[in-house]
């Protein structure tokens, strides 16, 4: 085996949280020796998937090449990582060669599970059967939204834990408001099968929602999990605590299960879960402090958004580098997410909480009231956020997201 090249910080991933940490810490000190591991040549803005899915976006401008939002000054290290030696410091990529640290930050993502329901792999993209968590389908269901005049379409939700556990609902408010607006709403019955026991994880917004799922007739199936798929008989089955009730579809839009990356779920920084084993506000690891978790793949009870990995970015590089330089993490995260519910083309419920249900709106109520549909919210959402994204988050801007010092029960200020 080669000789380990080493790092001030290694970064696992180069997704969102990856990239934004990466400029955190550079901003902050720009002599720091980082590396970020990542196999991908593309990056993807993957909020405004659910957009394209709505025929608001195209699908080119959520994708850029990987080389451009990569920062200058990191080592981009283009290999999947293979397994951590956390008591040596070091990690193996699949090449076998290593990488050593002093401080490790895992951010992989979440891994999306396809496989998991029976049948699915060989007929998304066709029979109808389309997902806007993935770049080239999402086309596929406003192709489908466009095309459909009557006949039975159903949006499915798998159990917790997803990314962005809105996106599934958003995917058929928007498909719901463009069969409005084309005069074929009532000829199509809309159903929502969730796994879970209630239409949305914080009550507060559920009412808003509800109100859009009466005024499109959308029929409301909780404890409904798609477990197989046959495209071709245009057939989905569903596990019901009744037993299995196998429905009919014309639509069907699929949000797979989702888990941590095996190699993560392999390795010894995993919780039982299988990802990143973190304490929940500092995101420090349990067993090896100079590990971080962040993203879709740390351990924290949060709403796994890319707003969450906005907040955390900021967080980790603080903590890093007290780390780096022998002192306790200064610094908490709140479990923020948000999740902006697209209801109708044109307004959004602008979803922002933290842990335990906590509301943490980022505006004042006068300006959003994030509980109501808005349309200053689908501004946010179709105009700022991703302009933020690109050229805010991405470069280490943090704006409304400064990280603040521990106040979480049981901490020193």
């Amino acid at each position: 085996m080669s000789r380990a090249r080493s790092f001030d910080v290694v970064i696992i991933g180069g997704g969102a949280v990856g990239i934004a940490t990466a400029s955190s810490l550079l901003r902050r000190r720009s002599s720091l020796a980082i590396a970020v591991v990542e196999p991908a040549t593309e990056h993807y803005y993957q909020p405004g998937w659910t957009m394209v899915g709505g025929g608001v976006f195209k699908a080119p401008v959520t994708r850029r090449p990987m080389a451009s939002v990569m920062p200058e000054q990191v080592t981009w290290v283009r290999q999947a990582a293979a397994t951590f030696q956390p008591q040596d410091n070091q990690v193996t990529l699949a090449d076998g060669s290593v990488l050593g640290y002093r401080v490790l930050v895992v951010a992989p993502g979440i891994r999306l599970a396809w496989e998991k329901i029976a049948g699915l792999e060989e007929t998304l993209g066709q029979h109808g059967v389309t997902s806007n968590y993935r770049y080239d389908l999402a086309p596929y269901t406003w192709e489908l939204v466009r095309n459909l005049k009557s006949g039975r379409a159903i949006f499915s939700q798998p159990p917790m834990p997803i990314k962005c556990a809105g996106a599934p609902q958003k995917a058929m408010y928007l498909s719901c408001d463009a069969w409005e607006e084309a005069g074929v709403l009532g000829d199509i019955e809309v159903e929502f099968r969730n796994a879970g026991a209630v239409l949305f994880g914080v009550a507060d917004y559920v009412p808003a929602l509800m109100e859009y799922v009466e005024r499109y007739a959308i029929q409301l199936k909780l404890g409904s999990n798609l477990v197989a798929v046959d495209g071709p008989a245009r057939t989905a089955t569903f596990a019901t605590a009744d037993g299995e009730v196998q429905r009919e579809f014309d639509m069907l839009h699929v949000v797979p299960p989702q888990v941590a990356p095996q190699f993560l779920a392999d390795s010894p920084l995993a919780a039982e879960s299988g990802f990143v084993d973190v304490d929940q506000y500092t995101l420090q690891h349990q067993r090896y402090p100079n590990v971080f978790g962040a993203g879709d793949a740390g351990s924290m009870p949060n709403a796994k958004t890319a707003a969450a990995a906005r907040k955390q970015a900021p967080i980790v590089a603080v903590n890093a580098l007290a780390v780096l330089d022998g002192k306790a993490p200064p610094c908490d995260y709140d479990g923020y997410g948000s999740c902006p519910l697209t209801v109708e083309r044109g307004k959004i419920v602008l979803a922002e909480f933290g842990y335990g249900g906590k509301l943490l709106p980022s505006f004042p109520e006068w300006l959003i009231d994030g509980t109501r549909p808005a349309k200053l919210s689908w501004l946010l959402k179709s105009e700022a956020l991703p302009w933020i994204y690109w050229n805010g988050m991405l470069k280490g801007h943090e704006w409304l997201v400064k990280p603040r010092p521990l106040t979480s029960p049981g901490r020193a200020v």
